[in-house]
C-alpha cells in the first residue's frame, strides 16, 4: 500500500498572550500625548518670545532711531567708526554746531553745555562737555534724551560717545562733567538735501529717571514732554496700551 505523504504549509504562529501588539487605546493615548507635549513646546516657545519682544521693545526702539536718524535722533554706534572714514575733509567748509541743555522742572538739577558752539570739518571728531550739579539734599538719578535739528543731518551725526539713555547718578550736591565725542560723516557732502546746512543744533533734556513694569529705565514726564525732548513734536503719536484699554468702551 502506498501510502501518501501529505505536505502543509507552516503558518506563523501568535503568542497566546498577545503582548507584541499593543491595544488600540494604548496606541492612541501615545499618540495624543506627543502632540500635547509638541503643542507645549510651542506655546511656551511663543510666550518666551512674545515676553522677550516686550522686554526688548524699548531698546529696539532706540537703535532704530539711533540707526536711522528718524526725527532728528543722531546716529550712535553704527559702524561708521573705521579709521579710514574719521578724517577730516580738507577745503569742505566747516560746519558749526551749537549745543542746547533743558531740564524737566520735577529735576532739582542744573545742566549747562560748557561750549557755545565748535565748527568741526566733516569726517572730523570733536570732544563737548555739558556739565550737571544735584541741587538737591538727596540723590536722583536722571536720564538724557537728544536730538538735533535740522533733522535732515541726523543720518550724518554720529555719536562715538554720550551720556544719552543711561543712567546718571548724582550724589546729594554732586557735581559732574559729562563728555561728548561726536562726528559728522562725510558722505554728508553727497546729500543734495544737505548743501546748504551751516549751523547744527544738539539738544539734551534731562528727566528725573524711573522704571516702567518692565524694569527698563525712563524719563518721569508725560509722553508729550518726553516725545518733544526726542524731536517728535510734530508727530502724532498713538497712546499707550494702557491709556487706550482705559477708554470707555474699551476692555483691559
Amino acid at each position: 500500500m502506498l501510502s501518501r505523504v501529505m505536505t502543509t504549509k507552516s503558518r506563523p504562529t501568535t503568542p497566546l498572550n498577545g503582548s507584541s501588539r499593543p491595544p488600540p487605546y494604548a496606541s492612541r493615548q501615545s499618540v495624543y500625548a506627543s502632540r500635547n507635549r509638541n503643542l507645549l513646546m510651542y506655546s511656551s516657545a511663543v510666550i518666551v518670545f512674545a515676553v522677550g519682544v516686550t522686554y526688548a521693545a524699548v531698546p529696539l526702539y532706540r537703535m532704530f532711531c539711533a540707526a536711522t536718524g528718524f526725527a532728528g535722533t543722531p546716529n550712535v554706534g553704527t559702524g561708521r567708526f573705521e579709521p579710514t572714514r574719521l578724517v577730516p575733509v580738507e577745503g569742505a567748509r566747516r560746519i558749526k554746531v551749537h549745543f542746547n541743555a533743558d531740564r524737566a522742572e520735577a529735576l532739582p538739577w542744573t545742566f549747562t553745555p560748557q561750549q557755545k558752539f565748535v565748527t568741526v570739518l566733516p569726517g572730523e571728531t570733536s570732544l563737548a562737555f555739558y556739565k550737571a550739579k544735584n541741587e538737591s539734599p538727596r540723590d536722583i538719578i536722571g536720564i538724557a534724551t537728544y536730538n538735533v535739528t535740522p533733522d535732515r543731518i541726523a543720518p550724518y551725526f554720529s555719536k562715538v560717545e554720550c551720556f544719552c539713555f543711561e543712567e546718571q547718578k548724582l550724589l546729594a550736591g554732586e557735581e559732574v562733567d559729562m563728555p561728548l565725542l561726536f562726528f559728522i560723516d562725510k558722505d554728508i557732502l553727497d546729500d543734495p538735501a544737505c548743501r546748504g546746512i551751516d549751523d547744527v543744533v544738539l539738544s539734551y533734556t534731562f528727566f528725573r529717571a524711573r522704571r516702567n513694569a518692565q524694569g527698563h529705565l525712563e524719563p518721569d514726564a508725560s509722553d508729550k514732554d518726553v516725545q518733544k525732548s526726542l524731536g517728535f513734536g510734530d508727530y502724532e503719536m498713538a497712546p499707550r496700551a494702557e491709556i487706550r484699554n482705559a477708554q470707555p468702551g474699551k476692555s483691559p
